[in-house]
């Protein structure tokens, strides 16, 4: 110790009050700021697999590993800071004297060791995430870049900072060995090389360590007065997003949409109240203190915008530019909320007024004018620069729900909830949604189906069968003695494609001796495309009308015998993951699941391989939504199909666009997301298309339509589903199939009693590959069907033309809104 480090011991110091000052002033706003957010009473427990799922995430890193060399990069950087921090605190003490180490364990191998690796590490993954963000600099075709959008000054700033906490490990280490000796070959076998590069100096090894510790000094200051770096916050954040992430059990926040909820607790329509309960969010305040937290975790990575079909297709949409929209909107206005200010519903301030009501224009006038701006700012609507709206209308429109935000997401932000919530506003009191939207909503509520067809016709498919299939109320009254329900859905019902796998589904379960019913003119919409779309109202009301169906014919069985197979995953997710939510609780499996496992069980047994070059199509709401990504390959493979994957398949599978009510929405900007999709299909060379969506058998099918029409290709790629390359590897070469269906006897198949049972889960477990089709049919023919000709869903205008406009009454009339928000689309 000698007077110069002396000073520069005391001028670490003096500065380091100043910037941690700065930095819990700025934590401190930022804690306040989330704290208005509205309540969340469902994240904190349970504590230890909560606590357990943060751990994992964070020492193995799950989330960053799906990309892999940032993956890890950044997990040498995390552990540089985490561990490294005991380092940077040393070297308050080494700024005084060069000689200072921790005490009992600072001059040991092991810690000389891990500095060693720490320094060389931090040092590593900086450089290489430095490299890939000049890789992926927006420099290239904006849209092909993450980083489009992003703040790189920001980024810019931490990649400094870390690069010199990293290299203050190494010389503060090299200068000590250089001054004053004592190296080991095995714990400082690359600082040794540098200390020969190097002086003997006290005062050397202090300025290095001024060095290292005013960098992070620096970096507590700068990130304490820009609260919206979420690039440099998240190092303390994303413990918490983490931990308070929507799912307990470690899953992202897909499959159920979250529940409506106003103050803590989950609406219900018919006794929520507008004008006290927040119907959505149509303000920031609006969402839950948990959306803050997202919106201020968010590291502007780009994954996100890296997997959106809107944003890889033209659309407006990045779900990055979304959060920090919100995020830079929300602290922007924080100083606005943080003095008590509030708007009504009108618009109104309710806040800042006295007993009478009268506003205090002097307390008003104290807030920053640029807080008060933004809180006049609509946060959906038209987007004109800092004075329209936060979010643009065709941007909110523009999502389809499919998730891959959320499933790439590596701090586990929740965006289809948000994107929901916003849409719920929109709906139910602002009455502003795309035109196209009052005709879905009109079917719906009138109908019970987006087309509007009668319900009567919903059993018209069976009339075109040549087996029985019982329906509930007209053939049989109860439940007992079956197996399943079949919910056979709206598009399985009424649409002429899907309809194929309605039959295919229902020969097979026939074939295998499952006994089945169906609800025919009983069975309604389960509400899915009118939630997505935002009308929590009309969801609530028809989900309520199917559970009470749905109680009343399974009566009194055990909620483990209440099974449902259901074609459509719109239906498998709604069914059993949102209408616990709302009281029904059931078993459903989709039927690929129930088909996989009636062929392992030797209950269906395929004869003839199909032989054909397909790909297939993951579709989101059963692949990312609700991760059922076997059960439909092991099918495909035991009915001898050739399966070449699409480059985006599985968990990274792309949308075909028709999630997120977007099938009754025309797509005017950009390029069509369905023919994105064909594109990558085609461009496997295959002879069908499959899947397991009636959704995404239509928009594949008018892509590969669009695509081929006057080609070679023309009428040569079907579409179909996996249930009916199955059926036909089943009946080829058979001219005759016995049935073991309820009408005809298990006794036929040979079958005493099914040998087990599916799991109805709607998240599928691993489990072995079905038994491949055996060649045993050389004269099999091909019964290719041809794809049929046509746009939209086979009814009059494609079902897409807008069933009648939705006006935009200047602020729709509250509780006409609140109670039956269709009326007031159809004003």
């Amino acid at each position: 110790m000698n007077t110069a480090t002396i000073t520069i011991g005391t001028i670490a110091a003096l500065a380091s009050l100043v910037c941690w000052a700065l930095f819990f002033r700025g934590v401190w706003t930022m804690l306040r700021t989330i704290a208005k957010g509205q309540k969340d009473n469902t994240r904190f427990t349970p504590v230890l697999p909560r606590f357990k799922q943060m751990m994992i995430e964070f020492i193995a890193h799950t989330r960053m590993a799906k990309f892999r060399t940032v993956g890890w990069a950044h997990w040498l950087v995390m552990i540089g800071f985490l561990l490294g921090s005991l380092l940077w605190f040393e070297a308050y003490g080494q700024t005084f004297d060069a000689k200072f180490h921790w005490p009992y364990f600072g001059d040991t191998f092991a810690w000389h060791l891990l500095d060693e690796l720490l320094g060389l590490g931090t040092v590593i993954g900086i450089v290489t995430l430095i490299i890939i963000r000049q890789l992926n600099h927006p420099r290239v075709p904006e849209r092909l870049s993450r980083f489009a959008g992003s703040r790189f000054g920001a980024a810019y700033f931490v990649e400094v900072v870390v690069l010199l906490e990293g290299l203050g490990m190494i010389m503060v280490k090299a200068g000590k060995i250089a001054t004053y000796g004592h190296a080991h070959a095995g714990s400082d076998f690359f600082t040794m090389q540098v200390a020969k590069l190097l002086p003997a100096s006290p005062t050397m090894v202090s300025v290095f360590a001024l060095i290292k510790l005013m960098s992070g000094m620096i970096w507590l200051a700068v990130i304490g007065r820009n609260i919206t770096w979420g690039v440099a916050w998240h190092r303390f954040s994303a413990f918490f997003n983490i931990y308070f992430k929507r799912e307990d059990d470690g899953g992202v926040a897909l499959g159920a949409a979250r529940p409506m909820t106003s103050g803590g607790k989950v609406l219900d329509m018919e006794t929520a109240d507008p004008d006290v309960d927040a119907f959505g969010a149509g303000k920031i305040e609006d969402f839950t203190w948990k959306g803050w937290l997202d919106f201020t975790t968010c590291t502007e990575c780009g994954r996100c915008q890296s997997q959106c079909p809107a944003w890889n297709t033209g659309k407006p949409l990045s779900p990055k530019l979304l959060i920090t929209s919100l995020r830079d909107h929300g602290y922007a206005k924080a100083p606005y909320l943080l003095a008590g200010g509030k708007k009504d519903i009108s618009g109104d301030e309710i806040g800042l007024v006295d007993a009478d009501g009268n506003v205090l224009q002097d307390k008003l006038d104290a807030i920053p004018e640029a807080a008060r701006n933004e809180a006049e700012r609509k946060l959906v609507g038209e987007s004109e620069g800092t004075t329209g709206a936060v979010i643009d209308t065709e941007t909110l429109w523009s999502c389809t729900n499919c998730g891959a935000c959320v499933e790439q997401c590596p701090v586990d932000i929740e965006h289809v909830d948000h994107i929901i919530d916003m849409r719920r506003y929109q709906v139910l009191i602002e009455s502003d949604f795309p035109s196209e939207l009052a005709g879905l909503f009109k079917n719906l509520e009138n109908k019970g189906n987006p087309w509007g067809q009668n319900s009567k016709d919903r059993t018209k498919w069976i009339d075109e069968m040549d087996i029985e299939i019982p329906v509930y109320g007209q053939d049989v009254e109860s439940f007992e003695g079956f197996e399943y329900l079949f919910w056979v859905g709206c598009a399985g019902a009424y649409e002429d494609r899907a309809k194929k796998t309605t039959k295919a589904v229902a020969e097979l379960l026939d074939i295998a001796a499952v006994d089945f019913l169906v609800l025919g003119e009983g069975e309604t919409c389960n509400g899915d495309s009118a939630r997505r779309a935002g009308n929590e109202f009309l969801f609530q009301m028809l989900a309520q009308q199917n559970i009470e169906t749905l109680d009343e014919m399974f009566g009194t069985a055990p909620a483990q015998a209440k099974k449902i197979v259901v074609t459509c995953p719109h239906c498998f997710n709604t069914l059993g993951n949102e209408y616990p939510q709302v009281g029904g609780k059931y078993e459903v499996v989709h039927h690929t699941q129930l088909l996989n496992r009636l062929v392992r069980d030797k209950r269906l047994i395929p004869v003839a391989p199909v032989n054909k070059d397909i790909t297939y199509h993951d579709p989101c709401f059963l692949g990312r939504h609700n991760k059922v990504y076997d059960a439909p390959r092991e099918l495909m493979d035991a009915s001898g199909a050739n399966l070449t994957e699409m480059p985006r398949h599985g968990e990274r599978s792309m949308c075909c666009g028709a999630g997120g009510a977007r099938m009754w929405m025309e797509e005017t900007i950009g390029k069509r997301i369905n023919l994105d999709r064909v594109d990558e299909a085609l461009g496997t060379s295959p002879e069908k298309v499959a899947t397991g969506c009636p959704f995404c058998r239509v928009m594949l099918t008018d892509g590969v339509t669009a695509k081929t029409s006057g080609t070679e290709l023309e009428n040569k790629v079907e579409v179909l589903d996996v249930a009916q390359l199955i059926l036909d590897s089943v009946r080829r070469g058979a001219p005759e199939i016995k049935r073991g269906g309820r009408f005809l006897g298990a006794a036929s198949l040979g079958l005493s009693a099914p040998v087990a049972e599916p799991e109805a889960k709607p998240v599928e477990k691993k489990e072995p590959a079905a038994e491949p089709a055996k060649a045993a049919a050389a004269t099999a023919t091909d019964t290719k069907e041809k794809p049929k000709v046509g746009g939209g869903l086979g009814i009059g205008g494609g079902a897409k033309k807008p069933g009648g406009g939705a006006p935009k009454p200047g602020g729709a009339a509250r509780s006409q809104a609140a109670a039956h928000p269709s009326r007031v689309a159809q004003q």
